[in-house]
């Protein structure tokens, strides 16, 4: 077996592993770049032709482990495309979503350049190529045992990190043996809101593991919704409102789950929450109907009914009923994508209070290198936003411990119940991350491991 690091190594984003074996070419994730001059990076050739891979996997639905699925089709893939139940629908409108923003985008850059004499900008893809996409997907319950081919077969297995996550085991025929190499997919950490927490394989020859929090430990979520009702309170008391960037799938619901269960509770009042996420919406209606991937609290949370004592929830669904939002001076709390600031209806908003010194910010999600989120959060005193400069004096606040990811005890503590020493090979994580999580696998137990850069070619 050949496994090419085609994307997330030593990054977070653009997670794509090829793999050759004996005649099979395949895909592990399919991910989009994310972050300054990522459109450059998703419009680069694939180092693989795509009309001669024969299936494709996908642990889970955010877009930087899913978001070139189209284009891959648009390129000639046929195959199909292996995940579970509720990432499959999941992947329907959060594709359908990216194909509309790579339109808007595409039109926007072609009236710039046209001022210059440059070409129109094509979309990285569009609409008809979701709908064309789609029947290619085969859903994969989680914990069976597929046969995909001579000499390989594989199971999902729960990642506990947002809905239908999961961990990939594939089995396959080296000579007369039988080997195994898993892929961790995005681990999340135990006591995650709704889901259930992740599994360990327990076994593997190889590991392919994500390394996003290798470097740095996550605070107990005690003390993160503590921080979340005194930053709600503190703004309210100024007199002005709360923005959440969050992605639309994961963080969103979990936020929303928080919310209602504060305010039963009786620790924030009956407030109103406005959701400017159309694609968030989507992604909701989808959670409720996936009761299965629900842990037991969350099953009792959603089978007691208490109107009175929940949150005030409005779904934005227009542009204009986006910007009529501007209009609400103080007491409200607007969740809005993207949870990095790169896209969507978060930027007005930034566009309109981040100068606001009685509003605040709350990010509740990694914001990766380049991003502007990941500027804001490191301090920057203006930001530029949607071509202007913005003066930010609103106050910014970053809860680490809403992140779905495990941190460094998390990961190592999946780590642990693997019963063999599995050969690691280190991704979705920058450097000093994966560098650091690396030193501490070899110190505890003396794992071989790996940090691949983008390209490079491992023969198993």
């Amino acid at each position: 077996m050949k496994i090419r690091f085609v994307g997330g190594a030593s990054t977070v984003t653009g997670s794509c592993f090829y793999i050759e074996l004996n005649k099979l070419k395949f895909l592990v994730e399919c991910g989009m770049h994310q972050g300054n001059g990522s459109d450059s990076v998703n419009r680069r050739a694939f180092p693989f032709a795509p009309d001669e891979l024969d299936f494709i996997f996908i642990t889970h639905a955010h877009l930087d482990h899913s978001g070139m699925l189209p284009r891959v089709m648009k390129d000639g893939f046929k195959g199909r495309i292996f995940c579970t139940s509720a990432t499959c629908d999941l992947l329907e409108p959060m594709l359908y979503d990216s194909a509309s923003i790579q339109q808007s985008d595409a039109e926007w850059l072609t009236r710039k350049g046209l001022r210059s004499g440059l070409p129109p900008v094509e979309p990285l893809y569009g609409a008809a190529d979701v709908e064309n996409l789609l029947p290619l997907f085969e859903v994969t319950p989680y914990d069976k045992v597929v046969h995909l081919a001579p000499g390989l077969k594989c199971r999902f297995i729960d990642a506990g990190h947002i809905l239908g996550s999961s961990t990939l085991e594939l089995w396959f025929q080296d000579g007369p043996v039988e080997k195994k190499i898993v892929f961790s997919g995005d681990i999340g950490k135990k006591g995650n809101p709704i889901i259930k927490d992740p599994l360990s394989p327990g076994k593997a020859d190889f590991l392919v593991m994500e390394s996003t929090y290798g470097d740095r430990a996550h605070k107990p979520m005690a003390a993160s919704i503590d921080e979340l009702v005194a930053a709600i309170k503190t703004t309210f008391k100024r007199g002005g409102n709360v923005y959440i960037p969050a992605f639309a799938v994961g963080r969103t619901q979990d936020l929303l789950y928080i919310l209602n269960s504060l305010v039963r509770e009786g620790r924030l009042y009956r407030i109103d929450v406005y959701l400017d996420s159309p694609l968030a919406e989507e992604a909701t209606k989808v959670y409720l109907a996936h009761p299965e991937c629900f842990d037991e609290q969350a099953r009792k949370f959603f089978t007691t009914k208490n109107t009175d004592s929940s949150v005030r929830l409005h779904f934005v669904k227009t542009a204009e009923e986006s910007m009529r939002l501007n209009r609400l001076r103080s007491g409200n709390i607007i969740i809005a994508g993207s949870g990095m600031c790169e896209g969507g209806r978060i930027r007005h908003h930034l566009k309109h209070n981040l100068w606001r010194p009685e509003c605040s910010f709350i990010f509740v999600g990694y914001q990766a290198k380049g991003s502007l989120g990941r500027r804001i959060v490191n301090g920057a005193k203006t930001v530029s936003v949607l071509g202007e400069d913005i003066a930010v004096k609103a106050s910014i606040y970053t809860i680490n411990g809403f992140s779905a990811h495990a941190d460094r005890a998390e990961l190592i503590e999946w780590l642990s119940a693997f019963e063999d020493s599995p050969e690691v090979f280190l991704v979705h994580g920058e450097e000093d991350a994966a560098n650091s999580l690396g030193l501490l696998v070899r110190e505890k137990f003396g794992f071989v491991t790996h940090h691949p850069s983008d390209g490079e070619t491992a023969e198993l």
